[in-house]
């Protein structure tokens, strides 16, 4: 009888243990979701993105809820502030009778997003830390760090990022597109 006891045991041990890193890997993809993925493929094809990115900004600004709407206003699944609504949409949509509320509409609030990231990452040389700290605080805030020598050394990128509120989405940022990137694997 103990000899049938620790067969079964080992045999349950090996069940759990081919069965424990699937079952991990699931958890954590519950963690990262890929929601709305038609549209964020769409847009992040448009904007020459990688999708995951535009995953990991959208996990990290409203946890995928289109209907979030944070302290200062910014509303939607990629947490658009009305003035940065306004730039776009002359840009982007000029003719287009579109307003704040449409941030409520996930294509709408990634398609605007999305266009923004891609404009973050071509002003600051495709760098997503640097991009990441203008999305989130803006241009005029990160121009302002990247004139000053203690912040940078290419006068292009910021290595560290001094204000705690920009650091902490910054390293929010990445550890998401680094989870991303390493349960659904690169896009582009």
């Amino acid at each position: 009888m103990k000899l049938h006891t620790k067969i079964l045991a080992l045999m349950l041990a090996a069940v759990l243990a081919a069965c424990l890193p699937m079952a991990l890997r699931k958890a954590e993809q519950q963690l990262y979701p890929c929601r709305y993925a038609g549209i964020i493929e769409q847009y992040a094809g448009e904007y020459a993105l990688d999708p995951l990115l535009v995953y990991s900004f959208v996990r990290t600004e409203s946890s995928f809820d289109p209907g979030a709407v944070s302290s200062v206003g910014a509303r939607g699944l990629m947490q658009m502030t009305e003035d940065t609504f306004e730039w776009i949409k002359s840009k982007i949509a000029p003719d287009e009778p579109l307003t704040f509320d449409d941030l409520f509409d996930p294509a709408c609030a990634v398609r605007f997003g999305a266009y923004y990231l891609r404009l973050c990452l071509d002003r600051y040389g495709g760098d997503v830390a640097t991009a990441a700290a203008a999305y989130h605080s803006g241009w005029g805030t990160v121009d302002g760090l990247l004139a000053h020598e203690d912040y940078t050394g290419d006068g292009k990128t910021l290595p560290s990022f001094p204000y705690s509120r920009m650091n902490h989405y910054v390293e929010k940022i990445l550890h998401c597109y680094e989870r991303y990137t390493e349960l659904d694997g690169p896009s582009i």
